[in-house]
């Protein structure tokens, strides 16, 4: 079985920075994409960042400029770089992966790391 453990959350200022990691161990197969997602209390998981084996990137409006999600093939590991926080990036943040794997793709989940950003 697969498992994605995330490390780098807490508490900063506003202004501050972050790195989140999520690392992938396991049976892991072929990676096709590593990502981030979040979710803040009362609403929907939104997509954050994405990262493909090809190291193609896709971000969400809300963070184009301030994050930077980047990859670790050796590792298993993908990266979240957080500059200039805000109070509105305070969510639970998840790890993701789309692992291919017996010609079958799959989606992995990890735990969620608590990101708060305080006024």
């Amino acid at each position: 079985q697969v498992q994605l453990v995330e490390s780098g959350g807490g508490l900063v200022q506003h202004g501050g920075s972050l790195r989140l990691s999520c690392a992938a161990s396991g049976s892991i197969g072929s990676i096709n994409a590593m990502g981030w997602y979040r979710q803040a209390p009362g609403k929907q998981r939104e997509l954050v960042a994405t990262i493909t084996s090809g190291s193609s990137t896709r971000y969400a409006d809300s963070v184009k400029g301030r994050f930077t999600i980047s990859r670790d093939g050796a590792k298993n590991t993908v990266y979240l770089q957080m500059n200039s926080l805000k109070p509105e990036d305070t969510a639970v943040y998840y790890c993701h992966a789309e692992l291919l794997r017996w010609n079958l793709r799959n989606n992995y989940w990890g735990q969620g790391t608590q990101v708060t950003v305080s006024s």
